[in-house]
């Protein structure tokens, strides 16, 4: 994995439209080369006449919704759904009017099992981070009907980071960690503060074996043996 790359203090900070509390655990991230280069890609891209998702004001909502210190579960998706209309900046979640994903249905079939909800109508996880869940993907942007496409941008140093801070200066987290890309970043969680679930991704191409995680009801006991309130994971 590539190390971070190293402030450069002759650098100005970019102004990033983030939450409070986060733009201030993260200020130094502004000031890196990486993270000016990423922004004069997406600008690019958008000179260039690409279509980007999510829309410019949702790419930082996981943030906005869950502020550094409400945070209690992170679950990390890959990057955002790259069909018009379905990403939202929240990873496996999409809006009130969408149809919900194959990967974010298994998710609710694992959960009907697990935490016996009902299926849920809808696929809009809002409520989720409202209560404290981090939706957060590794990667934070994504070209129109290109997958994978804004993997090279550098978002993987602005989200490692954010996995890191999470890590060094929060206790007694949850970390769910679905699919290959996201439990190699098991590496930056200390273990020892943490909890740390990993499984198969949601996805249908794992042909079933992310079924029998149990990871809502292993989070919702470890965060009640923590003495924090349990996640609601019911969406009616």
């Amino acid at each position: 994995m590539p190390s971070p790359v190293k402030p450069d203090t002759n650098l100005p900070a970019v102004d990033v439209k983030l939450e409070d509390s986060w733009k201030k655990v993260l200020a130094g991230e502004f000031r890196k080369p990486y993270f000016h280069a990423l922004v004069a890609q997406l600008k690019k891209e958008k000179l260039d006449g690409f279509e980007v998702y999510p829309p410019g004001p949702q790419i930082f909502q996981a943030f906005a919704k869950t502020p550094f210190s409400e945070v209690k579960v992170v679950i990390l998706g890959q990057d955002p759904y790259h069909n018009p209309g379905e990403a939202m900046g929240l990873s496996f979640s999409v809006p009130p009017h969408v149809r919900i994903p194959p990967s974010l249905r298994n998710i609710y079939k694992e959960m009907i099992e697990d935490v016996a909800i009902k299926m849920p109508s809808h696929g809009d996880l809002s409520s989720w981070a409202e209560q404290g869940v981090f939706l957060l993907n590794t990667i934070l942007t994504v070209r129109k009907k290109t997958p994978k496409s804004h993997q090279k941008v550098g978002w993987h140093f602005f989200t490692d980071a954010v996995i890191q801070t999470l890590s060094q200066q929060r206790e007694g987290l949850v970390f769910m960690l679905w699919g290959n890309s996201a439990r190699a970043k098991s590496e930056l969680i200390d273990e020892t503060k943490h909890l740390i679930l990993e499984a198969a991704h949601p996805s249908p191409l794992a042909r079933g074996a992310y079924f029998g995680s149990k990871h809502f009801s292993k989070a919702n006991q470890y965060l009640k043996t923590n003495g924090q309130a349990e996640i609601d994971w019911s969406l009616s």
